[in-house]
């Protein structure tokens, strides 16, 4: 079984999904490369992509970076939000293992983890 990274969003200034926000994901590497998109992608009516982000056999070891478009998806709902883009940079250790990175965000700051 190989791994597969995963995402979803909530919103919890309104207590639900947060539909329609941009994500991208970007490989970072170790060489002095400039960062690579890999895919974008947008959250859903349940705050998550329709697929994963990387799937079976795509997970490889690195540092990867996910880019989360909250002010756009607040602008939408007031005129200067706070946020702008949120990065989540985190290491894949084990391509074997799933990686899901939930953002929980609100108009005044955001938390996250690694998921199962």
């Amino acid at each position: 079984m190989r791994g597969r990274l995963t995402t979803h969003v909530l919103d919890t200034s309104q207590g639900k999904p947060a539909v329609g926000m941009r994500i991208e994901l970007w490989v970072r590497s170790s060489l002095g490369r400039e960062p690579q998109l890999v895919k974008c992608a947008v959250t859903n009516a349940d705050g998550r992509v329709d697929e994963p982000l990387l799937g079976s056999g795509e997970l490889h070891i690195g540092e990867y970076e996910l880019i989360f478009a909250v002010g756009e998806y607040y602008g939408l709902l007031e005129a200067a939000p706070f946020l702008g883009s949120v990065p989540v940079r985190f290491t894949v250790t084990d391509s074997n293992s799933n990686y899901h990175i939930p953002l929980l965000v609100a108009p005044g700051g955001y938390s996250t983890y690694r998921g199962s």
